[in-house]
């Protein structure tokens, strides 16, 4: 089991209830497939960088999970079939990433925080 962190990045146009019901699949579809669910942060709503099919904003969604190698290939196919979701990644974590997302969640100093004068 590998530890990856997901970030999509849903279409504005979703209701509130449509995006948990997204949320919601793409968590039963992880632990269908042997996953477990580390950590889910729902950003909400953001202004894009860029714009992305005509569109300036978009819901924001991170979640930490844990699962097989060969399932994120599954989770890809099931993203890009989606009409959903206008972007994603999947970043593999290491050790001290794992670590550093666990002492930021609970409130533990991770030394990067800004000082404030």
């Amino acid at each position: 089991m590998n530890n990856y962190e997901l970030m999509v990045i849903f279409t504005p146009v979703l209701s509130d209830d449509e995006f948990k019901a997204a949320q919601k699949k793409y968590t039963d579809f992880i632990t269908e497939n042997g996953g477990s669910i580390v950590h889910s942060n729902p950003w909400g709503l953001k202004s894009l960088a860029y714009p992305i099919q005509k569109k300036t904003t978009g819901i924001y969604w991170v979640l930490e999970y844990s699962a097989p190698s060969n399932f994120n290939e599954k989770l890809k196919i099931q993203l890009l079939r989606d009409d959903n979701p206008m972007r994603h990644m999947i970043t593999v974590l290491d050790k001290y990433a794992v670590e550093y997302n666990a002492k930021k969640r609970s409130g533990v100093s991770t030394g990067t925080e800004k000082v404030e004068a």
